[in-house]
């Protein structure tokens, strides 16, 4: 017999485990249950910077996933709260000040004058990108987020657990609640062959003294970022749309290195510590809504993309309000 107020979340990266605190500092008795642990989780690997080109009024990564009405409330509810993790020194978020560059000088950027700290940069500041500028915004240490994260989870009574969940069916005869933050593993879980995999990978090395960021905002299958995390720097990046390996490609590493090189001469003499892979859960549109399933509600929070940090409260919000009882945006297609 289980309490009403049991929640099953499936999946311990960035959208599990922060809907798995917004249930249970509201309450909920929250069990997550993973196929790996936080760590070994394809939010780990992410940059991860918060705003930017999210919140604008239409950018195009942002309308693969969802129309801008939906999708900006949520982003704009995550930049709140990572704004307020940055003041917190265990949280792995702070506010960095860097560049946002983008390749296509037409399309309208007005919008970022509003970001805090903006300064267009100067020809020689701009890394070779038509459009150049400096902001302030949060970008998260995800190993060390997800932990945090996780510690919220225990803290307020819940737990974080490795297990495999066989289907949807089985997770429902063990909480009258179950929320899906499987990513591309709710491809196989949900029977939802509309996700599919956008293949990342980012390569670390022994940070050289940087301290601001550099990331542009152009969709496609390369682009060029550094974000620096205390003694290592994480640069990137790919996105392989439908590729399922998890093996680093060295030909991958050697082009990410060269365009960060690019922009940044220091990266050229630092020590390579490590190459990470992850599969982002793509889908035409995030999916966020209810589905019954025996005597329990399944509430599905997936496919997010290459944004899943910067909706990742928003989204979680949104599940809270679905898990007590009221109404809130649903995206599915």
């Amino acid at each position: 017999m289980t309490e009403r107020n049991e929640a099953l979340v499936i999946g311990a990266g960035v959208a599990g485990l922060t809907t798995a605190v917004c249930l249970a500092e509201r309450g909920f008795t929250v069990r997550v249950v993973a196929e790996h642990a936080p760590r070994q989780t394809t939010s780990a690997v992410a940059g991860a910077i918060i705003g930017g080109p999210a919140i604008a009024d239409e950018t195009e990564a942002e309308a693969k996933f969802a129309p801008t009405a939906i999708t900006r409330p949520w982003h704009q509810a995550s930049l709140a709260e990572f704004a307020a993790l940055a003041k917190q020194p265990d949280s792995g978020v702070r506010l960095t000040r860097g560049r946002l560059v983008n390749r296509q000088a037409a399309g309208g950027h007005e919008w970022a004058a509003h970001l805090p700290g903006y300064a267009p940069c100067g020809e020689e500041e701009s890394g070779g990108f038509p459009v150049a500028f400096r902001v302030e915004l949060p970008i998260v240490d995800m190993p060390v987020y997800l932990e945090y994260l996780a510690s919220r989870v225990t803290a307020a009574g819940g737990s974080v657990e490795v297990g495999v969940v066989d289907s949807l069916e089985a997770a429902a005869a063990e909480a009258p609640l179950v929320v899906n933050c499987t990513g591309v593993g709710a491809r196989a879980l949900a029977d939802d062959p509309k996700v599919f995999p956008v293949r990342g990978q980012h390569v670390i090395v022994e940070n050289p003294g940087i301290d601001e960021f550099f990331f542009e905002q152009n969709p496609g299958p390369n682009s060029t970022s550094y974000f620096p995390h205390g003694r290592r720097l994480v640069c990137g990046g790919t996105a392989e749309r439908e590729v399922w390996s998890m093996e680093p490609d060295p030909a991958r590493t050697e082009e990410i290195l060269a365009r960060c090189i690019a922009v940044e001469p220091r990266i050229a003499g630092a020590a390579v510590t490590g190459v990470e892979v992850g599969l982002r859960a793509s889908r035409p549109r995030t999916r966020l809504e209810v589905e019954p399933v025996g005597s329990a509600r399944v509430i599905h929070n997936y496919g997010h993309g290459g944004i899943a940090v910067g909706l990742s409260w928003g989204c979680a919000q949104d599940v809270l309000r679905l898990a007590l009882g009221g109404a809130t945006a649903e995206v599915v297609s």
